[in-house]
């Protein structure tokens, strides 16, 4: 049966050109996915970053999930013992947490954590400079600094396109590196879950570990 969609697809294919029907792939391919910078699918799996330097973290401590989004680091974490908690302006989807939730708007509000130290800190995909800061503060001594989210390069791929949710290369070694031993450091290009454009940072609040993992 000839369906709308199949007669655009196959206009499309008789009149562009290879690179606009890869583009156009690509972007479908996108659309159709959950959004990658904030998933709402409970099922997506935790960043593999965040959990490769979790064992970093010491066992049974205190972890802050900054921006928790629906908890995918907060659960897993939890999971492994340690005491979570998380902060998010909507904390709606973080009701069965095993841990604190704390509702904050934290990007136009007081930083909500102010005296609080942690064994951990978790940012994943989530990008607010002011706040830099703040992390190396609520960071207890040994304290490791988990953090991922996009970087310059990937407003070609999809989102987010916004310079100011791009780190630039070298941007969390230029701001936490003076402050923090860095453990561990990446920035390129990528292509699973989907192409995306990743700087990430392990970073201890001390001496760095005698091993890593």
């Amino acid at each position: 049966m000839f369906s709308p969609s199949e007669g655009v697809r196959q206009t499309t294919e008789r009149s562009a050109s290879p690179l606009i029907l890869q583009e156009i792939d690509r972007l479908t391919i996108v659309a159709a996915m959950a959004s990658f910078d904030r998933p709402t699918d409970p099922a997506i799996p935790p960043a593999a970053w965040v959990m490769r330097w979790a064992g970093l973290i010491r066992p049974g401590g205190a972890v802050l999930d900054l921006a928790a989004g629906h908890g995918r680091h907060a659960r897993a974490l939890a999971a492994l013992g340690f005491r979570v908690t998380a902060v998010d302006i909507d904390v709606s989807a973080l009701s069965d947490l095993a841990g604190e939730v704390i509702a904050a708007d934290i990007e136009t509000g007081s930083w909500p954590l102010a005296g609080r130290a942690f064994d951990a800190i978790v940012v994943a995909n989530y990008l607010h400079r002011p706040h830099f800061p703040h992390l190396v503060e609520s960071l207890a001594h040994d304290g490791v600094l988990i953090f991922e989210t996009f970087g310059q390069g990937n407003e070609r791929l999809g989102r987010p396109r916004n310079p100011d949710f791009l780190l630039a290369p070298g941007e969390l070694l230029q701001a936490f590196g003076t402050c923090l031993t860095v453990v561990a450091y990446e920035h390129g290009e990528e292509q699973t879950p989907r192409p995306a454009v990743r700087q990430r940072l392990c970073a201890v609040k001390g001496a760095a570990p005698r091993s890593l993992l």
